[in-house]
């Protein structure tokens, strides 16, 4: 057994829970299961913490004045928005719940913006829509949650160290703390599963949990030393902040029932909601982790496209030498194809708008499989191997934050083999899984 294929028992060991063994060929050696159908996978149906809240724990809110973090995702197993239920629901309603403020976070109410958002006014229910993206993540302001009885949040999390939504959680429980009001987050699968950790781990010099004060920006992507994938539900990880950090807020998780850490979002009777306009599918959200670094170089992930996060290029690229180079590593569940795509956007600068690229397409042959820290290690060596000339890391530091170690970016740069680069931060990764243990909700 190679060292490889070891680290994916143990970490699967070591999230809390195991899928059925991979059985052995008559040598001995490890072989695949055949790809489940995941066109038409086995639904479970799962209960979104929205409607835990609505039947099963309606008197948090009954005869409270609410304000509502959401977006497009706040949705039941219906899709009615909780902005709907809250707002006109029979329930709601007959609770004297009175709806009285939307907060918003990056990419807007609706999750079409990828830009700095306003706050405006919502045409269906004449609510303020307060922003919390201008451009950087914010949590609400007292003068936004005054009046207020009980701050209620419902962000789609997608299993990703690097995304800004838990940022907003993290303010929100210091927000709810200030104010002496409960926050109630309404939990989601994770949709990428509750299993496979990954790193690298987020190196703690470069990470801050603190809101963007004069001088000092807050890093809502960047908080804690998190692997990059880090198996946990937005419910659980409000848990562990609120904790660990010591905010000491009035929290209250409404678990999504029925929710075991096995399982995919398409395996819960619950649907894809793009979460941003950059992850238009599932299997861009599970890709996502492997190329966010990428966003700090001048390679493009494909922003803008309707592959976005499952792909990248750039101008002059050797897309045919590079896909050998990955091919040869023999990466667990996935594989790779020389393409030429229109790019909307390259990297976080690069202006390279409808430019036909040379790139690569990565496709995803059996997902249970996928290292995403170990993906995205080896793009970044196959990158320096056989483009070097071309692949530029554009900004050090936000690529840093994004992959989550200066240490490793520099073994990469070095030349140094990628699977032993990412060997060295397992004991990371399994220290997190043990820190967290006390915090996860479902099994």
């Amino acid at each position: 057994m190679t060292l490889r294929k070891a680290t994916v028992v143990v970490i699967a060991i070591c999230a809390g829970a195991c899928s059925a063994s991979t059985p052995a060929n008559e040598s001995g050696e490890t072989r695949a299961p055949a790809p489940r159908a995941e066109s038409t996978p086995r639904a479970t149906p799962v209960r979104p913490g929205i409607t835990v809240l609505i039947e099963d724990s309606l008197h948090l809110i009954r005869d409270k004045r609410v304000a509502l973090i959401t977006n497009q995702t706040g949705v039941d197993e219906k899709g009615r928005s909780d902005i709907d239920l809250l707002a006109t629901g029979s329930q709601a309603r007959s609770a004297n719940v009175q709806l009285v403020a939307l907060f918003s976070p990056e990419h807007g109410i609706r999750g079409t913006e990828d830009k700095a958002v306003d706050s405006s006014i919502d045409d269906r229910t004449g609510l303020p829509i307060h922003s919390l993206y201008k451009p950087g993540t914010a949590g609400p302001s007292d003068s936004t949650l005054r009046g207020v009885d009980v701050l209620v949040f419902d962000l789609q999390d997608v299993g990703t160290r690097t995304w800004t939504y838990v940022g907003v959680m993290v303010y929100s429980l210091r927000a709810a703390k200030r104010n002496g009001i409960p926050l109630v987050v309404l939990d989601r699968p994770n949709p990428i599963t509750g299993f496979f950790p990954d790193g690298p781990v987020l190196d703690s010099v470069i990470s801050n949990t603190e809101e963007s004060v004069r001088g000092k920006s807050g890093l809502a992507y960047a908080l804690w030393p998190f692997p990059l994938r880090h198996g946990m539900t937005m419910g659980e990880m409000a848990r562990f902040y609120n904790d660990t950090l010591k905010i000491g807020a009035d929290l209250r998780v409404m678990p999504a029932a029925g929710w075991r850490r096995h399982m995919w979002l398409d395996e819960t009777g619950l649907k894809y909601i793009r979460p941003s306009p950059n992850l238009p599918t599932a299997e861009s959200a599970l890709l996502y982790p492997a190329l966010v670094a990428l966003e700090a170089t001048n390679i493009s992930v494909g922003r803008g496209t309707p592959a976005a996060h499952r792909l990248f290029g750039a101008p002059g690229l050797n897309a045919k030498a590079l896909v050998e180079a990955l091919e040869s590593r023999e990466l667990n569940g996935v594989r790779f194809r020389a393409i030429t795509f229109a790019a909307n956007r390259y990297g976080s600068q690069q202006p390279y708008k409808g430019e036909l690229v040379p790139g690569v397409e990565i496709e995803v042959t059996h997902r249970d499989r996928v290292q995403v820290g170990r993906v995205g290690a080896a793009i970044i060596w196959a990158l320096l191997k056989t483009n070097r000339s071309i692949f530029q890391i554009t900004d050090s530091l936000a690529f840093d934050r994004r992959f989550g170690s200066a240490a490793a970016r520099r073994a990469l740069t070095a030349g140094e083999d990628a699977d032993v680069v990412m060997d060295r931060e397992l004991p990371a990764v399994l220290a997190f899984t043990r820190a967290t243990r006390r915090h996860l909700l479902y099994r």
